[in-house]
């Protein structure tokens, strides 16, 4: 029981801290209870939001960088090149002080909390399909596959990430 209060109080945090800022640097528009949920979803499948530099098998670091892990060839590239994302993100480098280019934003990642969460952020944004509603884990899983691609997606983890997410949002 005591690891269930832990992560929701780590998600807690997360919302109150670097996502809060993340979504002050980015339009209005772009915060939502759907995106706050599927943000956390994510993070919690991801990193359960306690690494920014992925582990492999080992211990060796991965290729992923941030609460979000973002490979620095596949979303941090697709966010900075994306032509929906580009102008939003190099705002957001320039709001970091990070060059807004592939590998400084990567690196950067492992240690910039809100630039991480302003990357997730776009990342949804760049799929032309709107966010799934809150309570429809099934769909928040398909939209989560589509943008991060995952390597090892763990969709026995999914409902209770998604669970601790609507919890935490409010919905």
């Amino acid at each position: 029981m005591a690891k269930a209060v832990d992560r929701a109080e780590l998600v807690q945090l997360t919302l109150a801290t670097c996502m809060a800022e993340a979504f002050s640097l980015l339009p209005a528009s772009m915060d939502s209870a759907d995106a706050r949920v599927l943000m956390i979803s994510i993070g919690l499948q991801e990193s359960e939001f306690t690494s920014r530099v992925q582990k492999l098998d080992g211990g060796r670091p991965g290729p992923a960088h941030g609460l979000w892990q973002f490979e620095c060839g596949g979303g941090v590239k697709g966010v900075l090149e994306h032509p929906v994302t580009k102008g939003l993100a190099e705002q957001v480098c320039a709001k970091r002080s990070v060059k807004a280019v592939k590998e400084a934003v990567w690196l950067r990642l492992a240690t910039d909390d809100v630039l991480a969460a302003a990357f997730a952020r776009l990342l949804l944004y760049s799929d032309p399909n709107p966010l799934p509603c809150p309570g429809r884990p099934d769909m928040a899983w398909l939209y989560y596959l589509r943008n991060w691609r995952p390597g090892k997606p763990r969709q026995r983890d999914w409902p209770a990430n998604y669970q601790l997410a609507v919890q935490a949002v409010g919905h």
